[in-house]
């Protein structure tokens, strides 16, 4: 990468246009420009949860994840482009179930929290649900492959599992949804 980015500012988006990695310019405004901002928030919130204490199977999983996210990101860049393969779905997949498995079955819904680290996994899951949406919405304009929109599934769900899975490490419990609640 030297030299590749060797100015930061280019003042070509000041008309509110942004460069794709073809080439081409769409506005900032652009569904394919939400889309990779929101991998790219999502990618972010991993690395808040990466600061914390984590066991070495959850860090190398969320490292290898974010270099996931990364090369979606770049083929939302580049359309036409295709960067994720289907064994990255298969890989959370049995990540998940290896979680999963270690988990008593959940009998009432949770609310985001418990650990600090769960409490941050949530937001992750929220943000990733979020790209999955924008991605369909994308999808529907101009069409994505299908792996990449199982990708941003796959992991939403994992997310779940592993914030539940954090909590058991911390020995914290979920936090359960009261449904008698009333204020």
């Amino acid at each position: 990468m030297a030299n590749r980015l060797s100015k930061i500012y280019t003042r070509t988006g000041d008309s509110g246009t942004t460069g794709l990695g073809d080439g081409s310019r769409v506005a900032k405004s652009d569904l394919r420009v939400a889309a990779m901002g929101d991998v790219d928030e999502l990618n972010a919130v991993l690395g808040m949860l990466l600061v914390e204490s984590l066991a070495d199977d959850v860090r190398d999983s969320l490292l290898a994840i974010q270099h996931d996210l990364f090369d979606l990101g770049g083929e939302l860049c580049m359309p036409g482009h295709h960067f994720i393969q289907a064994g990255r779905v298969t890989f959370l997949e049995r990540t998940l179930d290896a979680w999963n498995e270690e988990l008593s079955p959940l009998k009432e819904f949770i609310l985001p929290g418990g650990s600090r680290a769960a409490a941050v996994c949530h937001l992750a899951r929220t943000v990733c649900r979020r790209a999955e949406r924008v991605l369909h919405a994308l999808h529907a304009q101009s069409p994505l492959t299908p792996v990449a929109l199982q990708y941003l599934n796959r992991l939403s769900d994992l997310l779940f599992v592993l914030c539940r899975t954090l909590n058991r490490h911390a020995n914290v419990p979920d936090v359960l949804w009261n449904n008698q609640h009333k204020l």
